[in-house]
């Protein structure tokens, strides 16, 4: 489960209408430590849940390691810096319970347990993309919903590219639609492939405009039933394994759903929605949105570990004449 800020209620929101929301800024927040002024730290956990956990090659296998980062609060250097690393041992948090894994968030590691390794990662710069990997509105298959796998509403997302400038737009499920927004990232790859990103502390600033039902005949977002993402340069279509899990596996979906994700489906269900916006606001026949879609439109993962899956398609604005919701 993350923490998350929210829900927020949008007055007068209801199901069938669309909340975009634009994200007007995100900010590192600097280092308390005077010693650290202008400062920020990250960590990114290579951790239990990562894809990579089962495939590793250098003992000890079955290691978790976690990295830490150096960004520069004022984002003036737009990369983040490893500082050190190191193996998870056992830790005892203030209750007397031992976390023999990663399996609780928060734990504070007794240095004194562990061997930093520094110098790691020598002259490599990570692009520093501040996001949230968690934002979204509420769905209405059920009360209580694990934050972790994304869905039909958004969610645990986890696209670096839900960012300061970009526009979410999300279908409302409930009244009040009851947004939610958290996991600040400082950096990520598509994929997310051991787990976690640059984990850290973010300030963000987000504008809320409602789209009523009634206002949406004739508009490209009259059919929206996905969380939909434009920056100034592209729309971002996300699939997922199951697009609405939590109706589509039943009374266990909350749990079965990390038994069930692929790839493969994922990239089915980025296809038709990527299929159905290009002939819906485009304007485009069957045939030539999939000829669009397998020369012009970019495929990637966008997680493999956040129990329901997902692939993204990128679409360029500057393959059409025109390019505005």
């Amino acid at each position: 489960m993350y923490i998350c800020t929210g829900p927020v209620y949008v007055k007068g929101a209801e199901e069938g209408d669309v909340l975009e929301v634009r994200i007007v800024d995100v900010a590192p927040r600097p280092s308390a430590n005077p010693s650290y002024k202008g400062k920020s730290f990250g960590v990114n956990a290579a951790a239990w849940w990562g894809f990579h956990y089962k495939d590793l090659i250098t003992e000890p296998k079955n290691r978790e390691v976690i990295t830490i980062y150096e960004i520069d609060a004022g984002l003036d250097r737009n990369w983040a810096q490893a500082v050190y690393n190191f193996q998870w041992t056992p830790q005892t948090d203030p209750f007397g319970v031992v976390h023999k894994t990663i399996d609780y968030p928060g734990v504070i590691v007794d240095h004194s347990t562990v061997k930093e390794n520094h110098g790691v990662l020598k002259n490599i710069r990570v692009p520093v993309r501040p996001h949230f990997g968690v934002a979204g509105v509420a769905p209405k298959e059920a009360d209580m919903v694990d934050s972790i796998p994304p869905s039909y509403t958004g969610g645990n997302i986890d696209n670096w590219r839900i960012g300061k400038g970009a526009t979410m737009y999300y279908p409302v499920a409930v009244k009040g639609a009851l947004f939610s927004v958290g996991d600040p990232h400082a950096g990520q790859g598509d994929s997310e492939l051991c787990g976690t990103a640059i984990e850290c502390s973010l300030t963000g600033t987000f504008q809320f405009i409602l789209h009523k039902k009634a206002d949406l005949a004739g508009t490209s977002l009259a059919k929206l039933e996905y969380p939909l993402l434009e920056t100034q340069d592209e729309w971002v279509i996300h699939g997922f394994s199951f697009a609405n899990y939590l109706a589509e596996l039943g009374d266990k979906a909350q749990s079965d759903i990390y038994a069930k994700s692929s790839v493969d489906l994922a990239l089915r269900d980025a296809f038709r929605k990527s299929r159905a916006f290009l002939m819906d606001t485009q304007g485009l026949t069957e045939d030539e949105a999939i000829s669009l879609l397998s020369v012009g439109v970019d495929f990637a993962v966008t997680q493999v570990v956040d129990g329901n899956w997902g692939v993204h398609a990128v679409i360029r604005k500057a393959l059409f004449s025109g390019g505005s919701l």
